[in-house]
């Protein structure tokens, strides 16, 4: 893989980097299984760049009435992702992290007999499940400090399989206030979406937020002129409050529209639990 990193961390998990994409992966049973399993990764892994890169035009632009004509797997599973969006403003960016992880899980399990496993690519992560297997999984409130917060359990008789993490201390722009917003899904891709919306709708406009255009901090960004945050001060708890509610209503029109199955959102020490039946009614946050 020319320009990649692949090797193996010192705990014997799987890690994949290249460019901006940096995956760590860690599947569960027989040694000679996981070790084939690891193979067929790093061999998935080898284009997903390139390919992506070659669409990166279509990639970045609005998904309007009609869907995205895109050609790469990664790309056909970011637009899938963001097309139930559509009446927002959204691209198929909004999903990438996560459709690489489904991706590449794809890959990973295809022919082997693992217990479980995942592919973490920046807190946005794919998981496969045998049967009777369960995986417990950390939420991380502070994304610039990161320390676990509290956990969700998910199980192979329950839907999820991706969970994803947004917010105005991620990586990517966030036009919201949350310190993170994390969405449990059937796949990352579309709980990479999600947790974007949700992140977006943590949101109240006070002096101690600052705003700039997207582009004016980086020329390439899909978001274009729209202002996004750049800093949140102290809130006082009734704004912090007003803020959460309003990402907590749009968690639970997109778990009673089936595009989730549950959200933790966190600003300022608040949390809300958008839970449902699923993984997050098992959580411990605070």
């Amino acid at each position: 893989m020319s320009g990649a990193v692949s090797g193996r961390l010192p705990d014997g998990r799987l890690h994949l980097q290249q460019g901006p994409i940096d995956l760590v992966i860690e599947a569960f049973g027989d040694a000679e299984e996981v070790g084939r399993a690891y193979a067929q990764a790093t061999d998935r892994f080898a284009d997903i760049l390139e390919t992506l890169v070659s669409e990166l035009a279509t990639l970045r632009r609005r998904v309007g009435t009609e869907p995205p004509r895109l050609q790469g797997p990664v790309a056909r599973r970011m637009a899938e992702a963001v097309w139930p969006h559509r009446a927002v403003y959204i691209t198929p960016m909004a999903a990438v992290a996560g459709a690489v992880a489904d991706e590449v899980l794809a890959a990973l399990v295809r022919g082997r007999r693992l217990d479980k496993a995942y592919v973490n690519d920046g807190g946005d992560i794919a998981i496969h499940l045998a049967p009777g297997q369960q995986l417990r999984a950390g939420i991380v409130a502070d994304l610039e400090a990161p320390q676990l917060s509290g956990f969700a359990t998910l199980h192979h008789d329950r839907p999820v399989r991706g969970i994803a993490t947004s917010g105005c201390g991620g990586r990517s722009f966030s036009l919201g206030i949350a310190d993170s917003a994390t969405v449990l899904a059937a796949t990352a891709a579309a709980a990479d979406a999600a947790a974007t919306l949700i992140a977006n709708a943590v949101n109240v406009e006070a002096p101690a937020i600052s705003r700039r255009p997207a582009c004016e901090i980086d020329p390439d960004s899909d978001l274009g002129e729209i202002p996004v945050t750049v800093k949140v001060g102290d809130l006082s708890p009734v704004l912090v409050a007003e803020a959460l509610d309003r990402g907590l209503c749009e968690a639970r029109r997109l778990r009673l529209c089936g595009l989730i199955d549950s959200a933790a959102l966190s600003l300022q020490g608040q949390w809300r639990i958008e839970a449902g039946s699923g993984a997050l009614a098992e959580t411990r946050v605070g």
